[in-house]
């Protein structure tokens, strides 16, 4: 077993206390037009921009509020070299209606998140180990705000703005991203410009980057046209 993947008791208490009091400041906001206690998902029916339509009560249990995935390590076999464990309405449907949920996020040495945004969520990222460069872009005179955060910080990324994360450690990044959102969404621009069928000649025009240089991030990322 990895030992440096541990979490100390007092680390694990201190997350917990943490995570407790930033999620309870963010009830009254969205509970307050509320006419019942919970809408716990129902998967079997659509879902729409609210959410899922709520399970009857009398088939709602405990179950419906827990969920452990986030004690597990996220895969970093990638060309990021991230793993992202999200515990969003998706997966722990008594979120469903909170505007709240929650993501582990493991970044390997030489890891990256790459710019991305969330639409429908601020974000709130804690370290619980390791060390990493992060920043966000403003959208109004586009300046960067760059930081080095470590162990025991947090640093706040405003909802719809470009944002990254990178390991400059010789270990692990461990963190938990809290959101404003029980379905923060997320767009990767890696992604959005070099893997679906966004046509070569039109992303040299939009971003004055050289064609042979497009082609080959579209053969990296699977991109076509």
């Amino acid at each position: 077993m990895d030992h440096s993947l541990k979490f100390t008791r007092a680390g694990l208490i201190k997350m917990t206390i943490f995570f407790f009091f930033f999620i309870c400041s963010h009830i009254p906001s969205s509970s307050f037009a509320a006419v019942q206690d919970f809408c716990v998902a129902d998967y079997t029916a659509p879902s729409g921009p609210a959410g899922y339509s709520c399970k009857r009560p009398e088939t709602v249990t405990v179950n419906d509020f827990v969920y452990s995935g986030l004690g597990v390590s996220g895969n970093t076999s990638n060309l990021f070299r991230v793993g992202d464990i999200p515990a969003y309405a998706d997966q722990v449907p008594g979120l469903n209606g909170l505007g709240i949920s929650m993501a582990r996020v493991d970044i390997a040495p030489g890891g990256v998140v790459p710019l991305h945004i969330h639409r429908g969520a601020t974000e709130v990222f804690l370290v619980v180990q390791g060390t990493l460069v992060a920043g966000f872009i403003s959208s109004d005179r586009n300046t960067v705000y760059i930081t080095t955060i470590k162990s025991g910080d947090i640093m706040v990324f405003p909802q719809g703005l470009l944002h990254f994360q990178v390991n400059i450690g010789a270990t692990r990044v461990v963190g938990f991203a809290s959101y404003s959102s029980q379905s923060p969404g997320l767009q990767i621009l890696d992604y959005a410009l070099f893997q679906g069928n966004f046509p070569t000649r039109l992303i040299a025009r939009t971003t004055f980057l050289d064609i042979l240089e497009i082609r080959k991030l579209k053969f990296i990322f699977g991109g076509t046209n």
